[in-house]
C-alpha cells in the first residue's frame, strides 16, 4: 500500500477532452513505495507541483494537498509531460531510499548457472558483475552507492537502479520484475 507519491504531471483542467462538462483538476504520480502509478484529485485551491511529494495514504487528516486516489493507471494512461518527468521522480526515490537500494548490490544472488540477478540492471555485464561480488565476499557489504562506486568500477549505481525501475515502469511484458510491484 503506497502511503506517499511523488507528483509527475499536473492537469489544471483536468483531462483534454471533446466533451464540454465539468472538469476536476487531476494530478498524475507515481508511488514511492512499489512503484504504482496513479490518478490524484487535488484538494480544492490545493497548490500542487510536480516532482513534489504527496502523501495519499488513509489517514485524511494527514492529506493536506490530495484529496483522493482516483484509479490506478498503467504507463501508457500518462501524459507526455508525467513520461518526461517519471526518471526524475524514481531517481529521487532510489537517492532518498539508499539503504533500501544498496541491499539489491549487497544481496543479490544467482538466477540459474549462467546468469546473476545484477545481470538484470542495464548496462551491467558479467566483468562488472564478477567485481561487486569480489569486493563483496572481500570487503563486507556496501553500506552506501558512493562506497559501492569507490570500490568497484561503478561510478553511477543510483542510474543503474533508476533506469531498470523504468524499464519496468513502462514494458509490462518483462520475465522478472525487481523493483515494480505489477
Amino acid at each position: 500500500m503506497e502511503e506517499f507519491a511523488y507528483i509527475l504531471d499536473y492537469l489544471s483542467q483536468g483531462i483534454p477532452t471533446s466533451n464540454f462538462g465539468k472538469k476536476e483538476p487531476l494530478c498524475y504520480a507515481l508511488g514511492d513505495d512499489e512503484f504504482k502509478l496513479f490518478e490524484l484529485v487535488p484538494k480544492a485551491n490545493a497548490v500542487v507541483n510536480i516532482g513534489e511529494r504527496v502523501y495519499i495514504g488513509k489517514d485524511p487528516v494527514k492529506r493536506t494537498s490530495i484529496d483522493h486516489v482516483k484509479r490506478r493507471i498503467g504507463p501508457s494512461d500518462l501524459t507526455h509531460g508525467a513520461m518526461a518527468e517519471l526518471e526524475y521522480c524514481v531517481t529521487e526515490i532510489v537517492l532518498s531510499n539508499q539503504p533500501r537500494f544498496i541491499r539489491f548490490f549487497n544481496e543479490a544472488e544467482a538466477i540459474s548457472m549462467r546468469k546473476h540477478l545484477l545481470e538484470e540492471l542495464p548496462g551491467l555485464g558479467k566483468k562488472t558483475m564478477t567485481t561487486i561480488l569480489d569486493e563483496r565476499a572481500k570487503g563486507g557489504l556496501f553500506k552506501d552507492f558512493k562506497e559501492l562506486g569507490e570500490r568497484t568500477s561503478v561510478k553511477n549505481p543510483e542510474k543503474l537502479i533508476t533506469a531498470r525501475i523504468v524499464l519496468e515502469l513502462k514494458d509490462n511484458s518483462m520475465k522478472r520484475y525487481l523493483f515494480v510491484t505489477k
